[in-house]
């Protein structure tokens, strides 16, 4: 009986870890750090002389808080005319996630 609860337990583990989701960015089982694009204006070409960041963290993927809106990290970074932005991704083990918007702009 012992042996057949491990491997059950040790299938839907393995079931867990590797079943493919959709995802807008790639994800690590283990562990996921990534700079990506968000938005890009015609504006891109000029030197951005402000930057304004947002940021907001999830635990556990039960409980998230923060704001990462662009408008805030525009609020943040005294930004009226966006050139670009960017996005990090921190997760570990899908216990700790960090999210953080990069906004460019004048």
């Amino acid at each position: 009986m012992r042996k057949v609860l491990v491997s059950v337990v040790g299938l839907g583990m393995c079931a867990v870890l590797f079943s493919g989701c959709a995802s807008s960015y790639p994800v690590g089982s283990l562990y996921t750090n990534l700079k990506l694009p968000v938005n890009v204006t015609d504006n891109v070409h000029k030197a951005s002389p402000k930057v304004g960041t947002a940021e907001c963290q999830s635990i556990l993927a039960l409980v998230a808080t923060g704001d990462c809106s662009i408008e805030t990290a525009m609020r943040n970074g005294g930004i009226t005319k966006v050139y670009h932005c960017d996005w990090e991704v921190e997760n570990i083990l899908g216990i700790i996630g960090k999210y953080k918007i990069t906004v460019y702009g004048e």
